[in-house]
């Protein structure tokens, strides 16, 4: 199989790099974490114009056509300049949530993403939820002509932000998505920073009560769309973390060779040099099962595609901590601080390993299912 980009896909990929290049180095991160949502207006609206936004999306929906490929593009050029800007979970999670919405609930809906007016937070996890959507217990009652919620959803990543909210709620025997205005919410949430410096908050549904038609994915096949919408953003994070670790490995070789020891860099002591080999060898492995899970999207049924994400997704936090962990030890104190992109690297590395699961909950996902070996007949 050809991996190679072709003109188009090298053109974007120039493109991303260059625009977070000028718009959003390093040393503008801290002043973007301090604005009231944690990420700049004109630099999410910057990605908008560049059409990033409705890259996931078909045309006849209102995006621009781009494929998983595409997508893994734009995730890894964002894991290597880490701007904060709400990408993942509008685009590629609640985009997902959207893609499968009824016609009359999708329609307009991925062109106001697409425009850059339309953000998405996606709240879906409970304090005991544990990253499995079977475990949510939030629920939603029939009220008059819409719908009474009650529940509490936790660590909703970008809720400061987003101009409207996908709520998953139990309906009946299912899992009901509904979509609700920001404005709808007010007074209901409770905003925090993450560890790695992005913002999420906790969301107090009691007693809210929403229109029939905010009601976009039907429950009975509710949790089929938030499995498959978690799927997608967990490729797209090993994506965006393979960025981050080529872009970790690539400070830290630019360290090992500037760095004097005894009067000559460290780079020329075999030992380091041998621990920066291991590191390239677990970032090419990591690379190698993101392209794999991205490629599952398109090629597989779900199931297997599943499957595969949840194998991806063992290397990734593997590849992850042991990248991390050797990059700061490499650099000393100097890689944890905030003043310096290590730092931030190593940080995002870290909340990668726990924002859709952590390596337990991949691996049993992965173990409960077939094996991935093909099937030898004697």
């Amino acid at each position: 199989m050809d991996f190679s980009l072709n003109s188009e896909q090298i053109l974007l990929k120039d493109t991303v790099t260059r625009f977070l290049g000028a718009h959003s180095p390093f040393e503008s991160l801290a002043a973007a974490r301090a604005e009231p949502f944690g990420w700049r207006s004109g630099v999410w609206q910057g990605m908008v114009e560049l059409g990033l936004a409705g890259l996931p999306f078909a045309e006849d929906d209102g995006g621009f056509g781009g494929g998983p490929e595409e997508v893994m593009i734009v995730m890894e050029a964002l894991g290597a300049a880490q701007p904060p800007e709400p990408y993942l979970t509008t685009a590629i999670l609640g985009g997902t949530i959207l893609k499968s919405a009824s016609e009359s609930a999708r329609a307009g809906l991925i062109g106001q993403i697409a425009e850059g007016t339309l953000r998405l937070a996606v709240a879906w996890q409970e304090a005991a939820t544990r990253w499995s959507a079977d475990e949510i217990t939030a629920s939603a009652e029939p009220s008059g002509s819409g719908f009474l919620l009650s529940g509490r959803k936790a660590f909703v990543l970008d809720l400061a932000g987003a101009s409207h909210v996908v709520i998953a709620a139990r309906l009946g025997a299912g899992l009901g998505l509904f979509l609700a205005a920001a404005d709808r919410l007010t007074g209901r949430t409770t905003g925090y920073a993450t560890p790695d410096g992005r913002r999420a908050g906790d969301i107090d549904l009691g007693g809210l009560w929403l229109e029939a038609d905010a009601l976009i994915v039907a429950p009975d096949e509710g949790g089929e769309v938030l499995s498959r919408a978690l799927d997608a953003a967990a490729a797209a994070l090993a994506c965006e973390a393979v960025g981050a670790m080529q872009a970790a490995l690539d400070l830290t070789v630019e360290y090992l060779k500037t760095r004097k020891q005894f009067g000559v860099p460290i780079g020329s002591f075999q030992a380091l040099q041998h621990r920066a080999a291991d590191m390239f060898v677990a970032l090419e492995q990591a690379r190698s099962m993101a392209m794999r899970a991205i490629m599952a999207q398109s090629s597989l049924p779900s199931e297997a595609s599943a499957r595969e994400i949840a194998a991806a997704m063992v290397q990734i936090i593997d590849a992850s901590r042991y990248i991390g962990q050797q990059a700061v030890q490499l650099h000393g104190g100097i890689g944890m601080t905030e003043e310096y992109r290590l730092g931030i690297l190593f940080r995002r590395l870290t909340m990668i390993g726990r924002l859709f699961g952590d390596r337990d909950h991949f691996l049993d996902r992965l173990v409960a299912g077939p094996s991935l070996l093909e099937r030898i007949e004697p």
